[in-house]
C-alpha cells in the first residue's frame, strides 16, 4: 500500500457571491493596489492518504469532498493526487 499526497482546492461556484473575496478586494484597494479587479477566496486542503492506486485514492477523496470538505450546492472542487 502506497501513501499519496492529495491536494484539494474548494471554491465557491462562479454564480455564488463571495463576501470574503469582496472584503479582500476592498482591503487591497485601500492599500493602494487599485490594479486588482476581483478576488475570490478558496480553501486549500492537503492530506496524506494510503491506498492501493491513485484512482482509488481519488475516488475516496471525491467521497470526502461530497460528504464533508465541500458543499456541492455552492462549491466546486479540484483534486490532485501525487505519489
Amino acid at each position: 500500500m502506497s501513501e499519496y499526497k492529495v491536494k484539494v482546492v474548494v471554491r465557491l461556484k462562479s454564480v455564488v457571491l463571495d463576501p470574503q473575496g469582496k472584503t479582500v478586494l476592498s482591503a487591497l484597494r485601500n492599500l493602494g493596489f487599485s490594479q486588482v479587479q476581483d478576488t475570490r477566496v478558496s480553501k486549500f486542503i492537503e492530506m496524506d492518504v494510503k491506498g492501493d492506486n491513485p484512482a482509488i485514492v481519488k475516488e475516496q477523496v471525491e467521497q470526502m469532498c461530497s460528504k464533508l470538505l465541500a458543499n456541492p450546492v455552492i462549491e466546486d472542487y479540484e483534486i490532485e493526487v501525487m505519489e
